[in-house]
């Protein structure tokens, strides 16, 4: 058994939590006065997410997207999150912004690994800090054979919109709703750039600046960084681990 305070105290300094501006309140959101002896990695902080830690034994729950934000949303359904987690007794720890863009553990570096990208370095200004990352192919491939890595590895559906290029080199990241930084995409001379999440509007903006945009899922380009930071608490702290999967089709 490890105490919720060590984990914790590990996570904010580790992520660098007080560091990075964010809408998100990073950091522990749900307290719990118990010991922890399993930890759970998710996505979202959701019931249906809660009710699976649930069923898994967690103590103690590690997401991306987390229950409490500055000006904060839909209190509602928030309380009764909360209300869930301490009534089961399972301590809650969100981390936003500085999961996308963590240079170890972050979603977009993880997103570049996978891709075996070279020449990586930051890309993405958002709320001050970068987020995402560029890097370059050794050789240049299609658009079609990256989206089937992605697919593949990240067990994805992606939407292609391909634009540009017939010929992919140079490639920016950005995980979930990362289409908000496509002018910096086209600024930076990109061939591809791939995101989780696009809109109607930002697809005809794609076409007008004749770029290629790859679609990868909001959720699955977002669960690389809490898998990344699984195998890290788990040597740190010698405690069991589990991801939760909770997709929502997007």
């Amino acid at each position: 058994m490890v105490k919720l305070n060590s984990i914790v105290r590990f996570l904010n300094k580790e992520l660098n939590v007080r560091k990075i501006l964010d809408s998100s309140r990073n950091g522990l959101q749900v307290k719990t006065n118990k010991d922890i002896k399993k930890i759970g990695f998710a996505v979202d902080a959701c019931l249906s997410t809660f009710e699976k830690a649930k069923k898994a034994k967690v103590d103690l729950l590690i997401v991306h997207h987390g229950l409490k934000w500055k000006g904060q949303k839909y209190k509602e359904i928030t309380k009764k999150r909360e209300n869930f987690l301490k009534k089961n007794k399972i301590a809650l720890y969100g981390c936003h912004l500085p999961l996308d863009a963590h240079k170890r553990y972050g979603n977009n570096i993880k997103l570049c690994e996978i891709l075996n990208l070279q020449k990586v370095k930051r890309f993405g200004k958002y709320h001050k800090t970068t987020i995402g990352f560029q890097g370059e192919f050794q050789k240049a491939k299609s658009i079609r054979v990256i989206a089937n890595v992605l697919n593949k590895t990240l067990k994805t559906k992606t939407n292609i919109y391909p634009f540009g290029k017939n010929k992919i080199k140079k490639i920016a990241i950005c995980s979930g709703y990362g289409i908000d930084l496509l002018e910096e995409a086209v600024k930076k001379g990109v061939d591809l750039f791939i995101v989780g999440e696009t809109d109607h509007n930002s697809v005809n903006r794609t076409k007008d600046y004749k770029i290629n945009v790859i679609e990868a899922g909001h959720y699955a380009t977002e669960t690389v960084g809490v898998k990344a930071l699984m195998p890290l608490i788990k040597e740190k702290f010698n405690i069991q681990t589990r991801f939760i999967d909770n997709p929502t089709g997007l």
